[in-house]
């Protein structure tokens, strides 16, 4: 559950088995998000794993040491431990992304899509993640920002302590994907969700039309990621 990506400008589209293509565009995200790390010897954590398609997805094509997936939601963790359970290096466990339930330089790579954002404190949140990295580490994030938010976002992450190595501003890959996504997000929404909601349920959704894509597409709130380093001391 995420806005999603597309590749412009002739960028070839990653390769998924036949049970992931419906999920495409939301896949494409997280594949942006981490596709410049090398996983393999990785313990990776991702701060609100949400329903877990995400971390089924990354442990699943780039093979990580061992995948953690962490929500606030506990009904969301049962889901995935019980969804997910034959993912060997993939395990779930609740906590709180401004007091992560974890010590200190545990993971390689913690990963947050989405979901910072919401955060009541997000300058706890990026500190969590900073004391929780190994040092080298990096914090793997995508999410949406109004423009005049985003050197104070800047700002807390330079103060947290992190440096970036890279940014991108993929606002025209988010509103690709939601163009071509629209359809099947608002067949779902149709039939799966009372009549009365189904206005604000597509609105959530982002789909063509609603005044969250007409938002993205106008350039009102952007979609940025971001690869930040935790450098050795």
């Amino acid at each position: 559950m995420n806005y999603g990506f597309e590749y412009l400008n002739g960028d070839v589209r990653i390769q998924l088995n036949d049970q992931d293509e419906i999920d495409r565009y939301c896949i494409q995200l997280y594949d942006h998000v981490v596709s410049r790390e090398d996983l393999k010897t990785k313990d990776v954590l991702e701060v609100g794993a949400g329903r877990g398609g995400g971390a089924s997805y990354i442990t699943r094509y780039y093979n990580p040491k061992s995948y953690t997936g962490m929500d606030i939601t506990k009904s969301s963790i049962a889901f995935c431990n019980n969804h997910y359970k034959n993912i060997k290096e993939l395990s779930f466990k609740h906590g709180n992304a401004e007091k992560l339930p974890f010590k200190d330089n545990s993971f390689d790579i913690v990963v947050n899509v989405e979901s910072a954002r919401c955060y009541n404190n997000q300058v706890a949140f990026f500190n969590e993640v900073f004391r929780v990295l190994k040092p080298e580490g990096k914090l793997l994030l995508a999410d949406m920002v109004y423009p005049k938010e985003i050197d104070g976002l800047r700002s807390m992450m330079k103060k947290s302590g992190f440096s970036t190595l890279h940014e991108t501003n993929i606002s025209q890959n988010v509103v690709s994907a939601l163009g071509k996504d629209s359809e099947r997000r608002e067949n779902l929404i149709d039939t799966k969700t009372p009549k009365f909601f189904r206005k604000a349920f597509k609105t959530f959704a982002g789909t063509v039309g609603t005044s969250r894509y007409n938002n993205f597409a106008t350039g009102i709130f952007q979609y940025w990621s971001f690869v930040l380093h935790k450098q050795s001391v």
